[in-house]
């Protein structure tokens, strides 16, 4: 290959075109998926054919997912449901479900694939094959290849903006990088970057890309909408993956060479934190929440976890042969439901009766979309008066709620006639029946409530 063949391993491609990727990998079984409480991320092994899937929670890997020969990268798609694989040394795509760790589907693309990025819209899959200069579409309802887009020599790294309509591509070989349009599959921009472009990431406002170049040890800044290069940031040596956090403030990158993260202020456009990390790292990826940076250590055989408010590592994760691409899976949405349940005596009317009120609170994390919350009366009690949402029957009321705000409260009422009830104490339960997304915590799944009704005019309640 022109002109690296001295630098040739500090390519990210070039780890396995010049032999790294004839490393002996340690074969795993695949492990079902395990119950995590924070958010899950994916690291593809390249010396071997897995990918481990860390707890975040825990930082320990928590099961293997068996791929094709030498995994180097992995993307989730936006619903969290799939992860797509490039298997580099088969020529394939590994599809598997990130509920059950399955592998699904087994897609062929070009010859060594390296890089995957999925649109917002999770519809299509971009494939980087760098050993054929093309671009594999796929199309994740079918899991086939839809189209093959030409682009420069050795494409390598693959972004697609947020807004969906364009896809970057780095081309190592040629020091360019190919815009995309995704409603066309057509090239409409090639951008002169810096020496041997790697990694691609382009910010959450959609208007800047930035680029590693990994022959060198700075990183080009596009400008999406002019599609040239506006600055230039000095960062580590052979630079590889980079990725913004969510407000797009900072940017991450992995410098290949000097075994560091560097930590860039996009407004400055500077280096304001250098972290040592594993050796030669290939990856760094922020976590969901933001509050951590993983970096794979392809020749450490681990993962350093950075905290972005100390910018100091946290944690070291072992266990893998040669970390390289990676990509997290959020924790599953959850709405913990607190039931509240109140009564009220109205009495001297025509029909006195008992008032009651159904409260659903959603106590978080997550906004509520639905929930169904039962109240079940005495034997032989009907309810009157019900609330928009609610239904009765055989002695009891059904409510609907939804959607409910973090930290919100819901509330639906009815009437229960004392007429109707025997005198003595009168117990109304109301418990959760049916909520979505789940609910992680039963204990206030329920609320019971006791009034004692010594005649139809003198009955009290807590």
């Amino acid at each position: 290959m022109r002109r690296f063949s001295s630098a040739w391993c500090r390519r990210l491609v070039s780890l396995a075109a010049g032999g790294a990727l004839a490393l002996t990998g340690v074969a795993a079984l695949s492990a079902p998926a395990q119950a995590a409480t924070g958010p899950l991320a994916y690291v593809a092994n390249i010396g071997g054919n897995t990918v481990s899937v860390i707890d975040t929670s825990t930082n320990v890997v928590a099961a293997s997912v068996t791929v094709g020969s030498s995994p180097a990268n992995v993307a989730v798609s936006p619903a969290g449901t799939q992860a797509y694989v490039t298997n580099f040394g088969s020529d394939t795509v590994s599809v598997f479900d990130t509920a059950t760790n399955a592998v699904t589907a087994t897609v062929p693309v070009g010859r060594s694939p390296l890089s995957v990025a999925l649109t917002p819209s999770g519809a299509s899959a971009y494939v980087t094959n760098n050993g054929t200069s093309t671009v594999s579409v796929i199309d994740t309802a079918t899991t086939s290849v839809s189209a093959t887009v030409s682009v420069g020599s050795g494409p390598n790294g693959v972004a697609v903006a947020p807004s969906g309509s364009t896809v970057y591509v780095t081309n190592n070989y040629e020091d360019t990088v190919s815009a995309i349009d995704t409603a066309t599959n057509t090239v409409t921009a090639t951008i002169p970057v810096g020496s041997a472009p790697s990694g691609v990431a382009v910010s959450p406002a959609g208007t800047v890309a930035y680029v590693t170049n990994n022959g060198g040890s700075t990183v080009s800044v596009i400008d999406t909408a002019t599609n040239t290069v506006i600055a230039g940031v000095p960062v580590g040596t052979a630079p590889n993956g980079v990725s913004f956090n969510a407000a797009g403030t900072r940017a991450y990158v992995a410098d290949y060479g000097s075994s560091t993260v560097s930590v860039i202020d996009t407004a400055a456009l500077t280096v304001t934190a250098t972290v040592p990390v594993g050796s030669n790292p290939a990856q760094a990826r922020i976590n969901p929440s933001g509050t951590a940076v993983y970096a794979t250590s392809q020749s450490g055989n681990q993962v350093s976890v950075i905290n972005t408010a100390s910018h100091t590592v946290t944690a070291t994760i072992t266990g893998f042969t040669g970390p390289y691409g990676m990509a997290f899976r959020p924790a599953p949405q959850a709405s913990d439901i607190e039931v509240g349940l109140t009564a009220k005596p109205r009495l001297g009317i025509l029909v006195p009766y008992l008032g009651y009120t159904l409260t659903a609170r959603n106590d978080g994390p997550d906004a509520l979309t639905s929930a169904t919350l039962t109240a079940t009366l005495p034997a032989g009690a009907a309810a009157t008066d019900l609330a928009a949402g609610c239904t009765s029957a055989n002695a009891s009321v059904t409510c609907t709620y939804g959607p409910i705000a973090v930290g919100a409260s819901v509330s639906k009422t009815f009437r229960v006639p004392l007429n109707l009830l025997t005198l003595g104490p009168v117990t109304v339960t109301g418990e959760r029946t049916a909520s979505a997304p789940a609910d992680p915590n039963t204990a206030n799944d329920s609320a019971a409530l006791t009034c004692t009704a010594l005649s139809i005019v003198l009955v009290s309640c807590p």
